[in-house]
């Protein structure tokens, strides 16, 4: 019955793709070559000591930057399904993903005029 099915197939390579990650991810593990020295082990492998202390307060536009970059690039992912079916969506489509863009830009208008892209 399982056999038979259309999925068989799916099944099968999940099965093998996942036990070659597990054989893998052991066989890279055990077979490394450890070699620890004292620049290896240090918080800092350039070479620099650290300037200050690492719990030291961090700017929160970095943080900012990073989420709006995340949340757009997002955003812009859900166009390619829509860019792969664009004959079969016809007007409906269309105007849909006009909508969809149109919210995409405000916001990024938004976050540029309220100086969250800003960077003094």
């Amino acid at each position: 019955m399982f056999v038979d099915s259309e999925n068989f197939i799916l099944f099968v390579w999940l099965f093998f793709s996942v036990c070659l990650a597990v054989i893998l991810f052991f066989v890279s593990y055990f077979l490394i070559l450890r070699n620890y020295d004292v620049e290896k082990i240090s918080a800092y492998e350039c070479g620099f000591e650290p300037y200050e202390d690492v719990r030291s307060k961090f700017d929160v536009r970095f943080y900012l930057v990073s989420i709006l970059f995340i949340i757009f690039d997002l955003e812009v992912l859900f166009l390619f399904p829509w860019a792969l079916n664009v004959r079969q969506s016809g007007l409906f489509g269309l105007l849909t993903v006009y909508f969809f863009l149109l919210i995409l830009t405000v916001g990024f208008y938004y976050e540029w005029f309220k100086g969250a892209l800003d960077w003094e």
